[in-house]
This record gives C-alpha cells, sequence and structure tokens, in this order.
C-alpha cells in the first residue's frame, strides 16, 4: 500500500493533518463507527474534560484498529465531532501528538449534541492496509 498526502497548500501541516490522503495499492479498508470516551459498559466517562475524552477517544480507537490489525499509521481520514470548538481548539494539541505524523486527511465539526450528554468529542477514522 502506498499513501501519499496531498497538500496544494501546507498550512494544514502545523496543524497535523493534510487536505487529503491519495491510497493506492491497499487490500482491506476499515470505517470506523465514532469512538468516545466510553467505558467497557458503555457509560460516558471522563465528564467535563475534553483533552481526556480526546485521549480516551484515541485509545479505543487504536483498540478497534489492533483488532483489525491495524494502528494509527493505517488512518487516512479523521472527522472529529465536538460539542465545544473552543475547548478543543485549545487541547488539540492531544489529538496532534497521536496523529500528527501519519497527517491524515481530516475534519473538524462542532455540534450541538452527541449520543450521550456528558461526551465533549468524537472521533470517526478511515484506515486502510
Amino acid at each position: 500500500m502506498k499513501k501519499t498526502a496531498i497538500n496544494p497548500w501546507s498550512w494544514s501541516l502545523q496543524y497535523g493533518f493534510s487536505q487529503g490522503q491519495l491510497v493506492s495499492g491497499q487490500s482491506r479498508t476499515l470505517y470506523c463507527a465514532g469512538q468516545a470516551s466510553i467505558d467497557k459498559e458503555g457509560r460516558a466517562t471522563n465528564e467535563g474534560d475534553i483533552r481526556a475524552q480526546t485521549e480516551a477517544a484515541l485509545d479505543d480507537l487504536e483498540a478497534v484498529l489492533a483488532d483489525a490489525d491495524m494502528t494509527l499509521e493505517n488512518v487516512v481520514r479523521l472527522t472529529i465531532y465536538t460539542t465545544d470548538m473552543d475547548a478543543m481548539l485549545q487541547n488539540f494539541d492531544a489529538l496532534a501528538a497521536r496523529t500528527g505524523k501519519i497527517s491524515p486527511a481530516q475534519s473538524l465539526v462542532g455540534v450541538s449534541r452527541l449520543a450521550f450528554p456528558e461526551m465533549m468529542v468524537e472521533i470517526e477514522a478511515t484506515a486502510v492496509s
């Protein structure tokens, strides 16, 4: 599999994402449901702490990827939904620290509410191998 970052301009690279990812030669594609700060019993955790919720969502995403014999290196697209855009942007480094080196295509979307009222962030991903 070959991944090529597509960036007609480079401003997004400082935030750890590319405008696009051209993928060729892949044999498998994994479409991940939105991952959030949810415990093994399905209860929301880290209420009011968007940084901890982001890190927990990434932990859960990595668990889903691992079950498919993939890692964050396989991720080509992320969609991050947040109920608090300002807080997410202030804590975006928590996401970029783990995904910046792979620079997936990415969208950050503000929403009024997620599945559970306590949730402030949810992360969807597409991964290829």
